[in-house]
């Protein structure tokens, strides 16, 4: 596999969430260290550790179901010269649901090499209700 350059944590980010909205296996995985030690926590899943797991585990999550459009906000950013954080509530919407999900708090963390910028470890859970709730009031 290929691995992409990302000159900031932002571009990184932005090829996360399209091959996310794209349901794009290589293309997501394009985006993480190739690295023993990267982490993927998916909402309500257990905590993938290495590359192998944690593309196994995107493709559980690509092949489950319909494809969704996400949309950001909430978002923090914090960035040193080689770690960058990224936080940010995620809005899903699928095709032919009527009613939106619940959003989803998730933190992304991207790491500097010599490739650019890629992604190390992603944590994203759904927010708890009462949060949910001052969230969704926010967005309208």
């Amino acid at each position: 596999m290929t691995m992409r350059f990302f000159a900031t944590p932002q571009d990184a980010e932005t090829a996360f969430y399209d091959a996310l909205e794209r349901a794009d296996l290589d293309a997501m995985m394009a985006i993480w260290a190739e690295d023993e030690e990267v982490l993927c926590t998916h909402p309500n899943g257990e905590r993938l550790a290495g590359f192998a797991a944690v593309r196994e585990g995107w493709r559980q999550v690509f092949s489950s179901g319909p494809r969704a459009s996400v949309r950001l906000g909430g978002q923090v950013h914090r960035q040193g010269i080689l770690l960058a954080l990224h936080s940010a509530h995620e809005h899903y919407s699928v095709p032919g649901e009527e009613a939106p999900r619940p959003p989803v708090i998730a933190s992304n963390v991207f790491v500097r090499g010599a490739q650019g910028w890629h992604l190390l470890s992603r944590h994203a859970s759904g927010a708890p209700a009462a949060v949910a709730a001052d969230i969704s009031a926010t967005l309208h």
